[in-house]
């Protein structure tokens, strides 16, 4: 059996994190970037409304994820349900064993979302690394090689805003930061120079990232339409 499988996780609503929880959220963010800006984190909490813990049997924090399930209304969308997916962290020795994955299905299953032919996934990226899986579906915004629609920007800029990020660039996705950075990764993973073609305006000094979008199981009618 594997560490990992030996590890409980825990769901918490982030506005009823005990004291040690938010400290064990703080030494992992720690664990897994260099300067780790505490206000980011700290802005996260406030903006997403769960949070998954998972700890060993000893009790030892092994990771986090935030994130939600929401009802949004879109451009051209209402009450459409989509998943907000948000920083997720796991100590060096859990690393490699699924718990990414756990963490955030765990927190983004907190919330039931009401039947709908379609959901949205959502998050923010500062690395090609973590975008893989995302820019695998055939619905993802933003492209390699293609504009964001006039729709796809304007949902871009509804997403960004739930976010809380305060300057979105709905042509290339882009959340600008605040001026700090969110931290540098202690791992870095390589990644393709094509893969980095989205990135090269993100500008991590400045505390960017890049938002990507995608939808389950299908895009709604007309979203590459160039309208």
């Amino acid at each position: 059996m594997s560490i990992a499988a030996e590890l409980r996780i825990s769901v918490v609503p982030t506005a009823d994190l005990a004291p040690a929880d938010r400290d064990a959220i703080l030494e992992l963010f720690r664990q897994n970037y260099r300067d780790a800006n505490a206000a980011y984190l700290e802005k996260s909490l406030h903006v997403l409304a769960f949070a998954a813990i998972a700890r060993d049997p000893s009790g030892r924090p092994a990771g986090f994820a935030l994130g939600e399930a929401r009802v949004i209304d879109l451009p051209r969308l209402p009450a459409q349900p989509v998943r907000l997916a948000g920083l997720c962290c796991v100590a060096p020795a859990f690393r490699r064993q699924g718990l990414f994955r756990r963490l955030e299905g765990a927190v983004l299953d907190a919330r039931p979302l009401p039947p709908a032919p379609r959901w949205l996934s959502a998050g923010r990226m500062a690395h090609p690394a973590s975008f893989r899986t995302m820019s695998a579906n055939p619905t993802v915004v933003p492209r390699r090689g293609r504009r964001p629609t006039p729709w796809q920007q304007e949902v871009g800029a509804a997403i960004a805003a739930a976010y809380g990020t305060a300057s979105f660039d709905p042509e290339t996705f882009v959340c600008r930061g605040t001026g700090q950075p969110i931290g540098w990764p202690i791992i870095e993973v390589d990644a393709a120079p094509e893969e980095w073609e989205l990135f090269r305006p993100v500008d991590r000094s400045r505390g960017d990232s890049l938002l990507g979008i995608a939808w389950h199981p299908d895009a709604p009618p007309g979203w590459d339409d160039p309208g």
